[in-house]
């Protein structure tokens, strides 16, 4: 079974997402990020439930601010670069997320719709291991 990390303060936002997934047939584990809990990859050191996960679905704010989010992902996309990385509440304001090369992430634009965010996992699994 295919095992995803959904990492977003939020906690609403993250029971939803992961109601969508379960029921899609992923398995799920929780995270609330850096600004709730000590985020180990922030101090470039490997995250245990990172470690088990297929693909990890982060919210852009999950690191507190879009700066906290850009170091946030980019300290993930260089700690595990193979892994795929699918980016929640992308806005206009977030002009550092990148679809290409070592820090790249699949971009979800605006609210979580379904159809979209399962097309996003499945498209960012599909792509794996292509962002080095």
């Amino acid at each position: 079974m295919t095992r995803v990390v959904v990492v977003n303060r939020d906690r609403a936002a993250a029971e939803a997402a992961a109601t969508i997934l379960r029921h899609a047939g992923y398995e799920v584990e929780l995270c609330a990020g850096p600004t709730v809990d000590p985020c180990p990859v922030l101090s470039s050191l490997p995250c245990p439930l990172v470690d088990r996960a297929d693909v990890l679905v982060y919210d852009a704010w999950a690191g507190g601010s879009s700066d906290g989010g850009r170091r946030l992902i980019t300290d993930v996309r260089e700690t595990y670069p193979d892994l795929p990385v699918v980016l929640t509440s992308v806005d206009q304001r977030l002009d550092w997320v990148e679809v290409e090369g070592p820090h790249r992430v699949t971009p979800i634009v605006g609210p979580l719709d379904e159809r979209r965010f399962l097309a996003a996992i499945e498209g960012a699994l599909a792509d794996q291991g292509m962002a080095v």
